[in-house]
């Protein structure tokens, strides 16, 4: 990991290795944390966090539904966000909120532990590389199911949960394979491990529902936009493991991730095994959007203030 100068914690702002919490903080033992992923990337109108009102709404909602009330505002935390990357003169990074409970008590009941609020922010590449955004990966069903619902809460970006795409990531780093892909409790497609998926066929795009367990991911969201603005018939409804073999293109998208074409699954080529027309027409649109090349989305832009005067 390529560090960066600060990190902001409550309210404050440290030095990247004084950045540190208790061996006995609560979140640390049991996993009662959430977080989320942004991005900033240096556009056309500058430096710019992308959707990010949306990431730190998502952020208060999945901290409302794990009971974690929060001891900043919205605006408060997007002002901080937009000081720390101009702080540590980052045009372009990828950025960490983290809400967990802090250190106090111990046990299973946590609503008199504190609640911890950080930030970080530092350079970060595509996560699953720029070969992968290129050329397409290789991903594997897992045998690992998604959480279910009756159990957890799909819909909230919480630490704890995590462990479950931990273990499909692994399985299928073990096989050989890039990334994997989970089957939600009733046996239909979910999404990756870190990532929402889209199938196309017969120029068709779909993409799992909410019901199947999915995170409602922005980068989601922005992929359906975009589709159906480029002119593409896009559904949401549930999707047979079948129906990724015998798709003509498959892609997923995330923040880590961006938008990332699959050419092969299980060892299936998808299609031609090279990324498709609808792939590349929706990736190249995603680009642009990123990188405020297109002025229809720029409302999606959140400049950093620090660069105005330079750019």
């Amino acid at each position: 990991m390529e560090q960066a100068e600060l990190i902001w914690m409550n309210g404050e702002f440290v030095a990247w290795e004084d950045a540190k919490v208790h061996v006995l903080t609560h979140g640390l033992h049991y996993g009662t944390g959430v977080f989320e992923g942004v991005r900033c990337y240096d556009t056309e109108i500058g430096p710019a966090v992308f959707r990010h009102a949306e990431h730190v709404d998502r952020l208060f909602k999945s901290a409302e539904l794990y009971y974690m009330p929060l001891p900043f505002t919205r605006s408060q935390l997007r002002e901080a966000t937009l000081d720390l990357i101009g702080r540590n003169g980052l045009r372009a990074c990828y950025i960490r909120p983290l809400a967990f409970r802090g250190y106090g008590t111990m046990g299973l009941f946590p609503l008199e532990s504190p609640v911890d609020v950080t930030i970080a922010a530092w350079p970060w590449g595509a996560y699953l590389g720029e070969e992968g955004k290129a050329e397409g990966i290789r991903a594997k069903v897992s045998s690992w199911r998604r959480i279910s619902p009756d159990s957890l809460i799909p819909a909230a970006k919480a630490t704890g949960q995590y462990l479950n795409s931990i273990l499909a990531k692994i399985e299928s780093h073990k096989a050989g394979y890039q990334e994997a892909i989970l089957l939600d409790d009733h046996g239909h497609v979910c999404e990756g491990s870190g990532e929402n998926i889209f199938v196309v066929r017969d120029g068709v795009i779909a993409t799992p529902p909410g019901s199947a367990s999915i995170l409602d991911g922005i980068s989601r969201r922005t992929a359906i936009t975009l589709a159906r603005d480029l002119g593409f018939s896009l559904v949401e409804r549930n999707l047979t493991r079948a129906e990724l073999y015998l798709a003509d293109e498959v892609y997923l998208t995330g923040t880590a991730a961006e938008l990332v074409p699959v050419r092969e699954i299980d060892d299936h080529a998808i299609g031609t095994g090279e990324p498709g027309e609808v792939t590349r027409a929706v990736q190249q649109a995603f680009e642009d959007a990123l990188h405020g090349r297109t002025e229809r989305y720029r409302e999606w832009l959140d400049p950093v203030p620090a660069f105005a005067e330079v750019t």
